[in-house]
Formats: structure tokens, C-alpha cells, sequence
């Protein structure tokens, strides 16, 4: 997915130029008669960006981009460079009066973490798979054994020591083979999510001589023991869109190309089916989806069209025997839940339905075992687990305390599992693992996250409310506050949260970190808006393309209500969002700026009008589903009158703290980057404008459970220093 893009501010037109982190001396056009180093010149004043002006022009409409030069494929340019350090620096110096409420927030959330932590064993083949961390350890060990006890435990992969010498450092798609001798995994070092995979052979520990790079990082091993399917990237765009299959031994250049995506509005993904005996290639679009199924048990198979792809059409499935399990939105907008036999799957005629569509409640995704079927529905926001019996008919749905929470089937790899695995939270609920029986629905308590010190989850109150937006639609709200620090009279700081987009639903679920805004008085709100599905998939439908106003109109309508309903200071209101969250954050920024004390924006797609013209960037063709395709006049003119970069005009802003990483794959760090310029330009304030940019990571940040930290605690301490909350 895409995230977020950036702010705009400049003053003046100085330039900002570096080889080996250090500025040549320059004249400005008229102010400055004496010149400084760049680090000389943050200590008194915000970095100024030199103007270019880049034309573009399309639909007989110019736009002038006085910040395109910032863009840097290579992330080399001694000028921008120079210009991204002169950020950190001046950040530095804003926030210096705030390193013992950094260092205290950090110690705090640190301290609330178990150093020593285990994994709840999860059942793959033969073994039972889980994940270490010990002492200060920044990264998982993962280990097996041959029973759920750990009876026998061995190491098959040592993240730490992998990580050893790299200043980022990411291991993914752990796959084992079949007969469980050899572990394939993907690892990048860099952030881009471009990943080299390796396979290590797990009697003699030793690293296999296949190594193939440039790929997604997941593997589907074939049946024999010695095949594998992978995906690889274009480099330039960062798509997914080849798959290969790989014979241990070979180089990969001799590995054989199976599937090639042609349009570049699909992503691809690879999987298995949960009896062992289907391959499948994933296709995935903003707006259509389906399969391409291959045999596991034979490596010169060519995969075939579950059936063809159509537009809008989206269907996933599950195989249970001779029998397909299909959830679709086939006629059916919330989706519905179909069956066919497999010598019939390919005419969709031959479809039965299982569980038919209902106007109000959403089919979200099944699991399936060798006489249960596990269903997950969601209804005015609220999603809940049922278990049907295959053989009687009979079903159980499953009951939690919490009026509101999150809850998840995970790890249930066997068709002859007795049990169900679930993940449960809610917002004053630690995250817990269940095992679920699914003849008695009984639930069994397997681990409930740990939070170091003196957590006591009464202290803490949870609700759920709707707030009425200007068009009379009612958003749902999920909120969360400390009892003893909370008086409902519109006295407490509020922090409001949201992404609002790709149908991706935030549901109220448990942090940690955040017990230290809580603790200090804040309360926190969860603002459901239009762009996610946690109302259905009408939900997301309402929230994007022509629609997409409508997710930012929520925020700026959820904040009023707060408001109004004194669960916040109207002095003392603020914003956060990332990614997709961070575009919200700059259209609401333009819109409502005044609502906001101060807002957050990380890796923030902003500069959505320029990034969605050029197919070169990552990711961009894929997200024409979401956004649109500016090259149709349409949606060039809807994009243009919300994008945040190009809607920056002259007004106070809020107090931002705005962050990317010089490596994400994700939104390029140019667009924060242009967007905090023109902001320095545009905004009539004196009001805090800060931009920090981690010159090592990419769109998820550091790597490292306690690195990580870092910048939460760096997020926290910005809010709470404008809330006045020293300590």
C-alpha cells in the first residue's frame, strides 16, 4: 500500500548544496551577504530549499513544482543530502529541550516490554514453530520442536546474528520444506522490501549456493523437496509481477519463468492450498482479484485460471477435499460464501451458495478444517468468529467480554487441527492467543501479552460511539482513556488516529506504548472513517476515487464531534496518520487547520497528483483503482482540488512533525520532503514545523523491536511538549 506523502514550506530561495556532508559557501539572490554552513544556518532558522521551477503540464493545465529537483532515484545527490541533514539538524535543535521527555518515554516503553518473550507453538507438518526474544536482543530467534511443549528445541533461525553489522536488517517468509529439512527465507538490508533469497539446511546449519536476488522474499516450496516458486521485482517500479520456479542447485539464471502479470494494475502473491496439493499464484487488484492454481506434485506444471479474471470480480478460495470453498463478491456487495466441485469450478454457473450476502453484514474470510468451517463476519463494525459443523449444520458463535474488540484466526495450518487459533484484543486488553475446541467452542487461555510494571487494565475505560459527518452519515468512533485522568468536560488532550483507505479497517485493538499518553491524561480516538470496511464494504466504496473527499470530510467532522461531546480540549486536539493516513493528515492540515494543535504525519503521500502520473514510481499503476488515473481528465481534476502537496496555500498551519525514511519503497521520501518546503513557504505561522527524515530505513522505519522506539518516543514527546506535559 501506499503511504503517505509530505508538507510544503519555503521562504527564501537559498541553496542548499553538499559533498561529504559539508555546504560550499553560496550567495543568496539578495538577503544573505554573509554565507554559513548548513549547520551553521539550522542552529538559528528552519532549512530554506533553493526554488527550480519544474513545468507539467497535462489536460492544457501547468503546474509549476519549484522542489521536483529533491527527487533523487539514487538517493546520492550531494544537494539533497545535504538539504535531508539540514532537516535532521534543525529537528534536533527544536526538539533538544525535549531529550529527557524522549529518554523518559523510551525508558517507559521499553520497560513495558518482557525482554525474555515466546511465541504461542503453532502446528506446520511435523513440527511446532515459534519465535524467541531474549535480554536486549533487537530481533526474534525462531525455533521448532517436535511437540507444542518445546520438549526438544532447536534453532533454525538466528535473526541477531544475521543482523550483525547492518544498520537495517529485515528476514521474511520463512518457508520450510516439506520434509522439513531446509528453510528458505528472504533478507534485506537495504529497506527497499527488495529481497535476496537464501536457503540454509537446517541438519548442518550450513547456507545452501542458491541465492536469488531482486525478489518479493516468499517462497512456496513444491512437494519434492528440492523445487521452490518465488516472485521477482521490476527494480524500477518495485512490482511483483514474475513468477519462477527455482531448482536447488542451479543458478537463477536458469531458473524458468512460470507467470508473467501483464497488467500492471495487479499485484501477484503466492501461496498453498492447507492439504499440500495446490500451488496458487494470488492476483490482486484495487478492484478485481482471483487465482491461478498449479499441482504441488508436479514441478513442470503450468498453472491454470481458476476461472478467467473479470472486472470487479473478486473471489478467493479454499480447498477442502474435492470441493472448493469460494468467498466472492459475486452478486453479492458484502461478499458471500459459495462452493463448487472441483471437475465444475470453472463455470461459475455451477457455484452453490454456502452463506448468502446480507445488506448489513460483511463476509470477511473462512478458515477450514476436516469437519469445521470457521467464518468471519462483520456488522456495524463489529466482527465476530462463527463455527459451523460441516456434517450436522449446526453452528456456535463465539463470545468475547469486551463490548468492542479486534479478533483473528492465525496460524491453523492442519485440515485436522481440533482447535482454532485466534488472536483477541481489544483497546484495554492485551493482545491473547486462544485455542478455540470447535465441537464445545471452549477456550483455552494459551498466553496473553505481557506489559511489564504496574498495568492493571481497570484502570482504563473503552467506548464506542458514532458521530454524525456533514452528510448525515455516522462514523464509528472507538475511544480510550485512563479513568482517573479522564473528566469528560472537555479539559483532556486528545489524540485522533486514522487511515481511511484500501478498504483496510483499523480495529480497536491493545498498545503498550500508548498506556504513556494515557497515563499523562490523553485520551485516545480510533476515527473509523470511509475508506476502510469496518461499516462493510460500501464503507470503503463511499471513501475513494470520486469519493474520496469523504474520508477527510470524517476526520474534520469525528474531530467537531469530540468536541462537542467533551471527550477533548477544543485547545488541545491533535492528529496522527501514516501512509495513506499521511495524505489524510495534509488534506485535513489544508482543510481544517485551525481544529489542531499540532498533528504527526509519518510517511506521508502527499504529493498525490505528480506520483500518480508517473508509472515509474513504485507501485503507482497498481493504485489507480484507489486513486485513479490522473491521465483521464476526471480524475486529474478531482486529485488536483484535495492533493495536500498542490492545495498548500497561504494560512496558519498546525504545529507537524512530519517522518520518512530515505529508503521507503512505499512513498518515496521526496514527497515529505517537497511537501515540508512548500509548507515553509506557504504557512503564515510560527508554529512548529518539523521534518525527520531516518536516513537508514524505509516505509515501516527502524528495524528492531527496541530501535523502534525511538521514534514513537520521539512522536509522543512532540504532542505531549505542545500539550504542556513536561514529564
Amino acid at each position: 500500500m501506499k503511504t503517505l506523502h509530505s508538507f510544503a514550506l519555503a521562504a527564501l530561495s537559498v541553496a542548499i548544496l553538499s559533498a561529504c556532508n559539508k555546504a560550499p559557501e553560496q550567495k543568496t539572490q539578495s538577503t544573505m551577504n554573509n554565507t554559513q554552513s548548513v549547520t551553521e544556518q539550522t542552529q538559528a532558522s528552519a532549512p530554506v530549499a533553493k526554488k527550480i521551477p519544474h513545468e507539467m503540464t497535462i489536460h492544457d493545465d501547468t503546474r509549476i513544482d519549484n522542489y521536483y529537483w529533491m527527487r533523487d532515484d539514487e538517493r546520492k545527490d550531494p544537494a539533497v543530502i545535504a538539504h535531508l541533514n539540514a532537516e535532521n539538524a534543525y529537528t534536533d535543535q527544536q526538539l533538544a529541550h525535549t531529550k529527557n521527555l524522549q529518554s523518559t518515554l523510551f525508558e517507559e516503553l521499553k520497560g513495558r516490554i518482557q525482554k525474555d518473550d515466546d511465541s504461542v507453538p503453532t502446528k506446520s507438518g511435523d513440527y511446532f514453530y515459534s519465535s524467541q526474544t531474549r535480554g536486549d536482543n533487537e530481533y526474534p530467534t525462531y525455533v521448532r520442536s517436535t511437540d507444542a511443549k518445546g520438549s526438544d528445541q532447536t534453532v533454525i533461525l538466528d535473526v541477531n546474528k544475521l543482523a550483525e553489522g547492518h544498520d537495517y536488517y529485515s528476514a521474511t517468509g520463512l518457508s520450510v520444506s516439506p520434509n522439513g529439512h531446509l528453510l528458505a527465507y528472504g533478507e534485506d538490508t537495504v529497506s527497499r522490501r527488495i529481497y535476496t533469497i537464501l536457503v540454509k539446511d537446517l541438519s548442518t546449519g550450513e547456507l545452501l549456493k542458491d541465492e536469488l536476488e531482486g525478489t518479493s522474499g516468499d517462497v512456496v516450496w513444491a512437494n519434492d523437496n528440492k523445487t521452490f516458486y518465488y516472485i521477482k521485482k521490476d527494480l524500477q517500479t518495485l512490482l511483483g509481477y514474475q513468477v519462477y520456479r527455482h531448482t536447488l542447485g542451479s543458478p537463477q539464471s536458469e531458473d524458468v519463468l512460470v507467470y508473467e502479470e501483464a497488467n500492471t494494475s495487479y499485484y501477484t502473491g503466492l501461496g498453498k492450498s492447507k492439504d499440500k496439493q495446490e500451488i496458487y499464484i494470488w492476483h490482486g487488484s484495487t478492484s478485481a482479484s482471483g487465482v491461478s492454481v498449479l499441482d504441488a506434485n508436479n514441478v513442470t506444471a503450468q498453472p491454470k485460471r481458476f476461472i478467467e479474471r473479470e472486472e470487479n470480480l473478486e473471489y478467493d478460495i479454499a480447498k477442502h477435499g474435492d470441493w472448493y470453498y469460494i468467498v466472492t463478491n459475486l452478486n453479492a456487495v458484502n461478499f458471500q460464501l459459495m462452493k463448487v466441485h472441483k471437475d465444475k469450478a470453472h463455470n461459475k454457473a455451477n457455484w452453490q451458495t454456502v452463506i448468502p450476502a446480507r445488506d448489513d453484514v460483511k463476509l470477511e474470510g473462512i478458515e477450514l478444517f476436516t469437519n469445521h468451517l470457521v467464518y468471519k463476519e462483520r456488522e456495524m463494525g463489529q466482527s465476530r468468529l462463527t463455527v459451523r459443523n460441516l456434517t450436522s449444520g449446526d453452528e456456535q458463535a463465539l463470545s468475547f467480554n469486551d463490548s468492542s474488540y479486534m479478533v483473528h484466526a492465525y496460524g491453523n495450518n492442519e485440515l485436522d487441527n481440533p482447535s482454532l487459533r485466534v488472536y483477541y484484543a481489544s483497546m484495554t486488553t492485551p493482545g491473547s492467543s486462544y485455542d478455540i475446541d470447535l465441537n464445545s467452542t471452549a477456550k483455552t487461555l494459551l498466553k496473553q501479552q505481557t506489559v511489564v510494571g504496574d498495568f492493571n487494565a481497570d484502570n482504563y475505560a473503552s467506548e464506542r460511539l458514532f458521530i454524525t459527518a456533514r452528510d448525515g452519515v455516522k462514523v464509528p468512533v472507538s475511544l480510550v482513556y485512563r479513568k482517573d485522568k479522564f473528566n469528560k468536560d472537555g479539559t483532556n488532550p486528545l489524540l485522533q488516529y486514522a487511515y481511511g483507505s484500501y478498504g483496510a479497517t483499523m480495529d480497536p485493538s491493545f498498545s503498550s506504548s500508548r498506556l504513556s499518553l494515557l497515563d499523562r491524561g490523553v485520551v485516545f480516538a480510533i476515527a473509523h472513517i470511509r475508506g476502510s470496511q469496518m461499516l462493510g464494504r460500501p464503507w470503503y466504496e463511499d471513501g475513494k476515487l470520486l469519493n474520496k473527499k469523504n474520508t477527510f470530510n470524517d476526520f474534520v467532522d469525528v474531530t467537531k464531534g469530540l468536541i462537542k461531546q467533551q471527550y477533548g480540549d477544543e485547545k488541545q486536539m491533535f492528529a496522527m496518520g501514516g501512509s495513506a493516513g499521511g495524505l489524510l493528515m495534509g488534506a485535513v492540515a489544508n482543510q481544517a487547520p485551525e481544529l489542531y494543535r499540532g498533528m504527526v504525519a509519518a510517511v506521508p503521500f502527499v504529493d498525490v497528483v505528480t506520483t500518480m502520473l508517473d508509472a515509474s514510481l513504485p507501485l503507482t499503476t497498481n493504485e489507480y483503482g484507489e486513486w485513479g488515473n490522473p491521465n483521464e481528465k476526471m480524475y486529474y481534476d478531482y486529485m488536483l482540488s484535495y492533493s495536500p502537496y498542490d492545495q498548500v496555500r497561504k494560512q496558519a498551519y498546525p504545529n507537524m512533525l512530519v517522518t520518512t525514511g530515505l529508503h521507503d519503497s512505499q512513498v518515496q521520501y521526496f514527497e515529505p520532503a517537497k511537501w515540508v518546503a512548500k509548507l515553509r513557504e506557504y504557512k503564515t505561522d510560527n508554529n512548529k514545523l518539523l521534518f525527520k527524515i531516518d536516513m537508514e530505513a524505509g516505509h515501516g522505519g527502524a528495524s528492531g523491536r527496541f530501535k523502534s522506539l525511538q521514534d514513537t518516543a520521539l512522536n509522543y514527546a512532540f504532542l505531549l511538549d505542545l500539550a504542556g506535559i513536561e514529564k
